[in-house]
């Protein structure tokens, strides 16, 4: 079991605590394992776009809910929406489970795909994490 604040090193992230995975063309889309420790069993995720959708960056795609909280997810870059993860509208739970592969959240065509370098390094996405700890 992965600690809270792990951070793969092959995504960018959010202050949002978002990750974003370049794919090939396609930028995969889901919440890092620390927005998975503060949100606590996840029971709902609800998607406010779908395929064919265009996204600016913060427009909300969705909302996770949990036994904690509900909370909204933002896009972390501009794009088209290719894919939606409908498995977690049935099983909420991959996120806990596995938010860095079985529980990403959506696949965009970015607008730019350099905008995907511009998100926090996984360096600066810990230093923030440490920032909140404080």
């Amino acid at each position: 079991m992965s600690q809270p604040t792990d951070v793969q090193d092959d995504r960018r992230y959010t202050k949002e605590h978002e990750w974003a995975l370049k794919r090939g063309g396609e930028i995969v889309v889901g919440i890092s394992a620390f927005a998975v420790d503060q949100l606590g069993d996840i029971t709902l995720v609800n998607w406010n776009v779908a395929a064919g959708d265009k996204v600016a960056v913060g427009d909300v795609f969705g909302t996770i809910e949990s036994v904690k909280t509900l909370s909204d997810l933002f896009a972390p870059i501009a794009g088209t929406v290719v894919r939606l993860n409908l498995e977690l509208e049935s099983a909420p739970e991959r996120v806990n489970e596995d938010c860095w592969d079985k529980g990403w959240m959506l696949v965009l065509r970015p607008d730019d795909a350099a905008a995907v370098d511009a998100l926090l390094s996984p360096a600066d996405y810990r230093q923030h994490i440490a920032s909140l700890d404080h």
